[in-house]
């Protein structure tokens, strides 16, 4: 099974956002060590949490460090940028990791209202259909002929390099049969809803269109894990995550507790209610290296996706980088 990473660069307590990606770089290499197919950088704004507002940077940096991972957005936020801006991205970091660059593009906002209208320049929000802006990066980036006023004269530079390859992420389902329809790759973020089934993978596949970036459907799944020696040790690293998620549904956001303050926290009976209901819905997979590698592999079997995502934040530095080393072990 071919397994990558989606970092968010989570800022742990006691380090900075420049220890947050400097962390990035060292997970890419050892990922890169390990045998782990790709690693995607996602798009947050107005988070003091997270460190990773501009992942086509950080994904540029990390190509640079590294050599034979693939690397990229998980995503872009389509919104927020123009398709051409988009296009010459890509190809630009295309032409300088030719072969190793994937181009994940969202549909949402990565932020709040405010960060959305910041970076609009206090612009009224236009209503796009971004289904639409996608398909015109996508054929900006391959060189296709444009017949709309704006773009008909218009080549995404620099021209014929080799091209990305294409993702659209979503996390409910409403998207699978567009993704499908424009002929890119289909990553579905298991750990936002949970809402994965087999019928979003087979409405997705039986809609898929062949393109210049891929030939067959190819889907990846994104799951939160925490990963251990031993079931008790992975229930202990697990819990600031459950609580993080708790205290988002709340309207809190804050920086993660530590394994042991997160024991300390005062617990209500619906609080450890919802912690269960969000474990059962795979929101979270808690266990062993070989207990999460069975939880995937019989996934895969039921729901018939081709790679899994691992969304990787943890405590601290030092437990990612063995999570990463257990679930290798276990799966590659």
């Amino acid at each position: 099974m071919r397994i990558g990473i989606l970092d968010q660069a989570p800022i742990a307590k006691g380090n900075t956002a420049t220890g947050a990606l400097q962390n990035a770089v060292e997970t890419a290499k050892l990922a890169e060590e390990l045998g782990y197919h790709r690693m995607w950088m996602a798009e947050h704004h107005n988070l003091r949490t997270l460190a990773s507002s501009a992942p086509e940077i950080t994904a540029s940096f990390l190509a640079a460090k590294t050599n034979r991972i693939r690397v990229g957005t998980g995503g872009i936020m389509a919104m927020h940028y123009s398709p051409l801006k988009m296009a010459e991205i890509f190809k630009t970091l295309s032409a300088l990791a030719p072969g190793r660059i994937d181009f994940g593009v969202g549909r949402a906002p990565g932020g709040d209202h405010r960060s959305t209208q910041a970076l609009a320049e206090g612009r009224p929000y236009m209503p796009t259909d971004l289904y639409d802006k996608i398909q015109t990066t996508l054929d900006l980036i391959s060189e296709q002929s444009l017949s709309d006023s704006l773009h008909d004269e218009i080549v995404a530079t620099p021209a014929e390099i080799q091209l990305p390859e294409a993702w659209l992420l979503g996390s409910t389902g409403n998207s699978a049969i567009r993704t499908g329809r424009l002929g890119v790759g289909y990553s579905f973020a298991q750990f936002f809803n949970g809402e994965m089934s087999k019928a979003i993978f087979d409405a997705y596949k039986y809609n898929f269109v062949p393109s210049a970036f891929m030939e067959k459907p190819v889907i990846n799944v994104t799951y939160s894990v925490s990963v251990a020696e031993t079931k008790e040790e992975a229930e202990y690293i697990a819990l600031p995550g459950d609580l993080s998620r708790l205290f988002l549904m709340k309207g809190r956001i804050q920086q993660p507790l530590t394994p042991d303050e997160a024991l300390e926290y005062p617990l209500t009976a619906s609080d450890r209610a919802l912690i269960e209901s969000n474990r059962e819905r795979k929101l979270h997979l808690v266990g062993t290296a070989s207990e999460i590698a069975d939880q995937l592999r019989a996934d895969q079997q039921a729901f018939g996706f081709d790679e899994v995502m691992i969304s990787a934040s943890a405590p601290t530095q030092e437990i990612r980088l063995k999570q990463l080393r257990l679930l290798a072990k276990e799966l590659l």
